[in-house]
């Protein structure tokens, strides 16, 4: 395949290796943008998960770049291997998901990736095109490509080893089945977090025995997620979800350390070092609403994000009540006697009753600006209307 474009910079080298944590293969990569070969870019998910968090944000980002200047961006949904489940950075087996599992969260993840990555210069395969053809026999011949030897060298592999914690041989399988897929796609580039470095490598080496080029390997930094300390996880409730609303984003954003600020800025909004130095001489409070501002604009539009902005200040900066909040009818709970938590739990705002009954006994919930510690607190059709208001992002209003 050949550019139409004859034109060949290394400004387009400079963007494309931006933020990266490693690349391997950079001369190749330099050989075959010069030689004006379209590359094709392979960024593999698996839908293990209904929804993808910011952390997902940073290699859709780059996987965009490499659309931007011409290249084919081949999203793998692992629809396969997650049946499997990837075994990176992880201290126990994953819980296996059913079928139809898998096939609901890869809707979602193609509806939440395309947020970020150009739909029509995205082309979707599903690793099941290939490993649901595949015999038995078939796999043995991928699987003696790779030793005991060599999978114990991965981190996260050696930690179990050592500490007698069970690894699963279909465990070991996992970088074998990924790499293949670099293998089936004949993939130029590979991008992933640096916990994928390892499988990224395990597809080179199965490219190069298949005789195939080996596929150049590019890994982007985890982003910190919101307790300033470790990555972005569901698993440890430090995440922001490309799903989350309008403003429970803004909230979350907005709660992130000072210090982390500017990874946000580079990783997510792609700002470069010199622009993120001179965010530096303003206020941190005014530079995390610029961020919060900025990236709730990238999903919802400017006029919902100057919306949240102003909601923001007026809860925050001047202890005002929103404008704006959700309302629930104590007669459409259907009730007789609807309690605080049964309110709560009804706002679907909070992830279990057991949270409800913790932030309410930990006093983290007010109703009409009075803090109240007791779950069991009746809401009254002749003393409506509640305004509730659950830590510093959630407010809603109860009427009769």
């Amino acid at each position: 395949m050949v550019w139409k474009d004859t034109s060949i910079s290394m400004d387009e080298i400079d963007k494309l290796i931006e933020g990266i944590d490693t690349i391997v293969g950079k001369e190749s990569l330099i050989e075959r943008i010069s030689q004006k070969k379209i590359l094709k870019v392979k960024l593999g998910v698996d839908p293990t998960r209904p929804d993808l968090t910011f952390g997902h944000m940073v290699v859709f980002n780059k996987l965009r770049q490499f659309q931007d200047f011409g290249h084919e961006a081949i999203l793998l949904i692992g629809d396969h291997t997650a049946t499997v489940g990837d075994p990176s950075g992880r201290s126990s087996t994953r819980p296996v998901l059913t079928p139809q599992e898998v096939e609901q969260n890869a809707k979602t993840y193609l509806e939440q990736a395309f947020r970020i990555i150009n739909p029509e210069k995205t082309t979707i395969r599903r690793n099941s095109e290939w490993f649901s053809r595949m015999t038995f026999n078939d796999m043995l011949i991928i699987a003696r490509k790779m030793t005991v030897a060599r999978m114990l060298e991965r981190d996260d592999f050696a930690k179990r080893y050592r500490e007698n914690e069970p690894i699963s041989i279909v465990e070991f399988l996992y970088p074998l089945m990924q790499g293949y897929d670099s293998v089936a796609l004949e993939a130029d580039v590979e991008l992933g977090g640096t916990d994928q470095f390892f499988n990224l490598l395990v597809g080179r080496a199965l490219q190069k025995d298949y005789g195939q080029p080996e596929q150049i390997v590019i890994t982007m930094p985890l982003l910190i997620g919101l307790d300033g300390k470790r990555k972005m996880s569901k698993s440890y409730d430090n995440y922001i979800s490309f799903n989350h609303s309008s403003k429970d984003m803004f909230g979350r954003i907005m709660s992130i350390p000072d210090e982390v600020m500017g990874t946000y800025f580079k990783l997510l909004l792609e700002y470069s070092d010199g622009e993120i130095e001179m965010l530096k001489d303003q206020h941190p409070m005014e530079t995390k609403k610029f961020l919060a501002q900025s990236l709730v604009a990238r999903f919802f539009g400017s006029a919902v994000s100057e919306k949240e902005l102003a909601d923001f200040k007026a809860v925050f900066s001047h202890h005002e009540i929103p404008e704006n909040m959700p309302e629930f009818s104590l007669e459409v709970m259907a009730k007789d006697l609807v309690t605080l938590a049964d309110a709560m739990a009804y706002s679907q705002f909070f992830e279990s009753n057991r949270e409800i009954r913790r932030l309410i006994e930990q006093g983290a919930v007010k109703v009409n600006g009075k803090c109240e510690k007791d779950f069991k607190f009746l809401l009254r059709a002749d003393c409506c209307p509640y305004i509730i208001q659950s830590g510093k992002r959630t407010f809603f209003k109860v009427f009769p």
